[in-house]
């Protein structure tokens, strides 16, 4: 069974070894998988069985894992397609300039097809689609995956500064270290079941040590 208890604001990071169900977690808050049993509250409301497009307009937003992104597209079309539900032009056009302006490199790379990215590019990409929606919860599977230590340390700075403007992050990372350096609450996750929760100094626990850090 999973217990979780998130405040708002927060940066909440889940890890655990490979298998342990952490990506499970983020697609049955977002009900992309059958869900057999448990709930999912937000704001006091039961929102298990609410429609993906619904969750979306309560404001819980999902950046899936291996950026998925349209790669045969432009930068500009994929982030065009952050906005399927929204048809006031003028909106849509203040939307594109605050996430130009928030990520400036996007707007140099606009008319470029998005497979000509580097990984951290499509990422960021990936990310501020998501953002588009104006997220109060944000949804991060694996956000650092297959990066360098420098692009992640990129990715990570921009989930902090993502986080300072008022969204609350939940986040499933392998890179145990550097999601529990910017998170309030970690959640340990192993066969499917919360064995610890924490704050940093989860990491000097022996049983994660020994998961993550053989030992040391």
């Amino acid at each position: 069974m999973w217990i979780f208890f998130i405040d708002c604001g927060q940066i909440v990071s889940i890890i655990g070894p490979n298998g342990a169900g952490k990506s499970t977690l983020l697609k049955s808050i977002f009900n992309l998988c059958d869900i057999y049993s448990g709930k999912v509250i937000y704001k006091s409301r039961d929102i298990t069985s609410y429609p993906t497009s619904d969750l979306i307009d309560e404001g819980i937003c999902f950046s899936m894992q291996g950026r998925p992104i349209f790669s045969n597209l432009t930068v500009l079309e994929n982030l065009e397609l952050g906005l399927f539900n929204i048809n006031d032009l003028k909106i849509i056009n203040q939307k594109l300039k605050d996430v130009f302006n928030r990520f400036p490199l996007l707007e140099k790379k606009k008319n470029e097809l998005a497979f000509t990215l580097s990984g951290g590019q499509q990422q960021i990409l990936s990310i501020a689609r998501s953002l588009l929606q104006d997220p109060e919860v944000l949804l991060l599977d694996e956000p650092s995956l297959g990066l360098d230590p420098k692009t992640q340390k990129q990715i990570f700075n921009i989930i902090k500064d993502i986080n300072k403007s008022g969204v609350t992050i939940i986040m499933v990372e392998q890179n145990a270290k550097q999601a529990v350096e910017i998170s309030y609450l970690v959640y340990i996750l192993e066969n499917g079941k919360v064995i610890l929760k924490g704050n940093k100094d989860i990491l000097k626990n022996k049983k994660i040590k020994e998961i993550y850090f053989g030992g040391r």
